[in-house]
């Protein structure tokens, strides 16, 4: 039986892990809504920071459950989270996202 100061800190860890995904799968459905909205495919720029807020939730609760394969994966996901922000704000298009490339369409 565990005592009641580590069940509580077991419901919290529980509680911030589940925060981190939700705010995770979050960033799907402002995807979809900005993309049907538009009618074409859009990759908001909030798109990419509840990547990156979810993804460090998401860190911190893998490795308080010393998780070596989550917090492998959730800790590369953080790193190309922050280079795309870099990418959109050194081109200035924070302000007006446009539509996702076709791959192998001249721009």
């Amino acid at each position: 039986m565990l005592p009641d100061s580590m069940f509580s800190i077991e419901i919290l860890w529980l509680a911030i892990g589940f925060l981190g995904q939700g705010l995770f799968f979050g960033r799907w459905l402002v995807q979809w809504i900005v993309s049907e909205r538009k009618a074409e495919s859009r990759m908001p720029i909030a798109f990419w920071y509840l990547s990156l807020v979810g993804g460090l939730i998401t860190l911190a609760y893998a490795i308080y459950r010393r998780d070596p394969v989550f917090i492998a994966g959730q800790g590369i996901g953080a790193l190309v989270y922050i280079r795309n922000l870099m990418l959109i704000y050194r081109q200035g298009s924070h302000q007006h996202p446009g539509p996702v490339p076709s791959v192998g369409k001249p721009q």
